[in-house]
């Protein structure tokens, strides 16, 4: 089987369970503590991101256990935009389109996954 296509469903696999964390710990952050969605969303995708990386490193992407400073900056600097882009559409879906913030985070999933796929290859592999 192609490499890139195992590539693909390996990230996939990975985004799936970042996912998980990152829809866990919004909904626990804002239904069990009370923390505003946003806030709570801004957390949740900051510790998903962080997940991901590693998982990204040490399953997804063969051969990335060694990261240059440039690697390492554009994968900090994707995250931070993917977290940018992950706040905005939570606001844009929750206060404009009137959704609920878990389905808001779907959306937001969406956009951001496929920001992050493009930006995290071009990050790990160089």
């Amino acid at each position: 089987m192609n490499e890139r296509f195992l590539e693909i469903v390996r990230f996939c696999f990975v985004g799936g369970l970042s996912l998980l964390v990152d829809c866990g710990v919004l909904y626990g952050l804002t239904e069990f503590f009370g923390v505003h969605y946003l806030y709570s969303a801004g957390i949740s995708f900051t510790v998903s991101v962080i997940f991901n990386y590693w998982l990204c490193v040490v399953y997804v992407f063969k051969g990335a256990k060694k990261q240059t400073a440039r690697q390492a900056t554009i994968f900090i600097g994707s995250s931070v935009v993917g977290l940018g882009l992950n706040q905005l559409c939570m606001w844009f879906f929750v206060e404009i389109v009137t959704l609920h913030y878990m389905l808001a985070k779907l959306g937001a999933t969406v956009i951001v996954t496929l920001w992050n796929y493009v930006m995290k290859r071009k990050a790990i592999n160089g």
